[in-house]
C-alpha cells in the first residue's frame, strides 16, 4: 500500500511512499517537451509539457508512479483494490469519451494541463478503460491524487463511473473510498498536538504524566485507514522553517510517520511490505528528491538541468546503497 501527501512552506511539495513487497527498477525518469508519448486510443503527444517523476521505464515507455509537470501539477497512484474498475473501452460508459487507459493516465493528464483547472477540463471527458500494458503487465487497481499550488483533489474509477473529491486536508492512502476516509477523521476531533485537558470526570485528578499526550488515540498500525488518519495529522500539524532544506527535511518526516518497516507487514512466503522508496518534489522548482529503504540520505535530480525540449527521455537509476558519513 502507499501513501501521499502535499505540504507548502514558501514553496510547495508533493511526494508519496511506495510500500510494496519488491522493486520493479524504478528510476527518476524525465520526459522532455519533445519525447514522443504513445496512447492506445488517441493520436501520439509529440510536444507536451516537461515531466519529471518516478517511473518503471517498459519498453521505452515511463510507467510513471508519481510525476509533477514543468507548471507543477502533481499526480501520484496508489493501490485501490477491490474498488478501482476499468470499463472496457467499446462499452457504453466510454463512448464519447477520452478512453485512456490507467498506465497512461498521468503522462495524459499532466502532458497536457498547466493546474488543477486544466486538469479538470480534461477529466470531464475521460474515461479510464481497461485496456493493459502488456500481458506481462495488466491492469493495476488504482486512485490518484492530482494536485497544484492551489489545493488537491482524489479521483476514483469505480463501477458506478468517475468521482472527484476535494481534498481538504491533502493526503490520500489506498481504501476505502476516499469520501470514507475523510469521514473518518470526525472520530479523532478531539486529538491535538497540544496537551489535552482533563475531561474524564469532574473532581478527578488525572495526571499529565508525559508530552505528546494530547495525541492519545492516533492510530498506529500500518492499514491504509490508520495511515490515513496518522498522516493527515500530522501533515496538518507539521511546522518548519519556509527555506528549502528545512522544507524537503520536514516533508520527509511527514512521510516517516507512516512508512513501513521489514518485518512488520507479513504477506507470507517470506514477503514483506515496505516503504521502497519516499520522494518529495518541489513542484515550484522541479526539483524531484527521494530516498530508499536502505539509503536514507536524500538525493535530488533537477528537471531544468537537462534538455526539456529533447526528444530522448532521461532516466536516473535509484541510489539505494546506504551513504553514511563516517565521522572517526
Amino acid at each position: 500500500m502507499c501513501t501521499c501527501a502535499t505540504y507548502a512552506t514558501k514553496d510547495h511539495y508533493f511526494g508519496r511512499n511506495l510500500d510494496l513487497e519488491f522493486s520493479y527498477e524504478e528510476s527518476v525518469t524525465i520526459a522532455p517537451r519533445n519525447f514522443p508519448i504513445p496512447f492506445r486510443t488517441k493520436e501520439t503527444m509529440t510536444h507536451h509539457h516537461a515531466i519529471i517523476g518516478m517511473a518503471f521505464v517498459a519498453g521505452g515507455f515511463p510507467l510513471y508512479y508519481d510525476a509533477t509537470n514543468e507548471y507543477g501539477l502533481s499526480m501520484a497512484g496508489l493501490n485501490f483494490p477491490g474498488n478501482g474498475y476499468f470499463p472496457e473501452k467499446d462499452s457504453d460508459a466510454a463512448m464519447g469519451k477520452d478512453a485512456i487507459s490507467p498506465f497512461e493516465f498521468i503522462p495524459w493528464i499532466l502532458g497536457q494541463c498547466k493546474d488543477l483547472k486544466e486538469a479538470r477540463h480534461l477529466l470531464d471527458r475521460i474515461c479510464l478503460v481497461n485496456i493493459p500494458f502488456s500481458k506481462q503487465l495488466p491492469i493495476t487497481p488504482l486512485h490518484w491524487m492530482v494536485a497544484d499550488q492551489t489545493g488537491s483533489i482524489v479521483v476514483e474509477s469505480v463501477k458506478d463511473g468517475i468521482h472527484i473529491y476535494e481534498n481538504p486536508v491533502g493526503v490520500m492512502t489506498n481504501n476505502p473510498t476516499f469520501d470514507k476516509q475523510l469521514f473518518r477523521l470526525n472520530d479523532y476531533r478531539s486529538v491535538s498536538a497540544k496537551a489535552s485537558e482533563n475531561t474524564f470526570a469532574k473532581g478527578l485528578e488525572l495526571d499529565p504524566y508525559s508530552r505528546g499526550m494530547g495525541g492519545i488515540g492516533l492510530p498506529g498500525d500500518l492499514s491504509s485507514g490508520s495511515r490515513f488518519v496518522k498522516v493527515a495529522f500530522t501533515k496538518m500539524n507539521s511546522t518548519s522553517a519556509g527555506d528549502e532544506d528545512s522544507s524537503v527535511s520536514q516533508f520527509f518526516h511527514i512521510l516517516g510517520s507512516v512508512e513501513q518497516q521489514r518485518g512488520c507487514c507479513d504477506l507470507g512466503d517470506n514477503k514483506y511490505e515496505i516503504t521502497i522508496y519516499s520522494s518529495c518534489t518541489n513542484i515550484d522548482r522541479g526539483i524531484y528528491y527521494y530516498r530508499t529503504y536502505d539509503n536514507s540520505q536524500i538525493s535530488a535530480v533537477d528537471m531544468h538541468h537537462e534538455d526539456l525540449d529533447s526528444s530522448t527521455l532521461v532516466s536516473y537509476p535509484l541510489v539505494t546503497k546506504q551513504q553514511i558519513n563516517r565521522i572517526n
